[in-house]
């Protein structure tokens, strides 16, 4: 299967997780559709805009960060985080992540359940 850029679903997300701000992301697999894989998508985070704290149970989130600088809450500890930084949260941990930059912070988000 090959799934090109403009045939993937473009969401904006208004207070993410009771964040602030809007966040962009694009689905790079509709939903369903890979067993284990709930997510799968690139997130665009303007400057200022956050994902707000929240646990994963019964699955793994990673966030590959890809350009742009922002603040990770890594479980009560926060964390800045560059390009090539990957956060990985599972096993009942939450997390939140901020753009704390002046550029729009761009990861991929995976999230894996089992």
């Amino acid at each position: 299967m090959v799934i090109h850029r403009n045939e993937m679903k473009v969401e904006h997300k208004e207070n993410m997780r009771d964040g602030e701000g809007t966040v962009s992301l694009t689905h790079f697999i509709a939903d369903s559709t890979q067993q284990h894989i709930r997510l799968l998508a690139e997130l665009t985070l303007p400057p200022g805009a956050s994902i707000g704290n929240h646990r994963h149970d019964g699955e793994t989130e990673y966030f590959l960060i890809l350009s742009g600088t922002g603040t990770v809450n890594d479980n009560g500890t926060d964390v800045l985080v560059k390009p090539g930084a990957v956060v990985i949260t599972g096993n009942g941990a939450a997390h939140s992540i901020k753009n704390t930059g002046t550029a729009p912070l761009v990861l991929h988000a995976i999230i894996v359940t089992y």
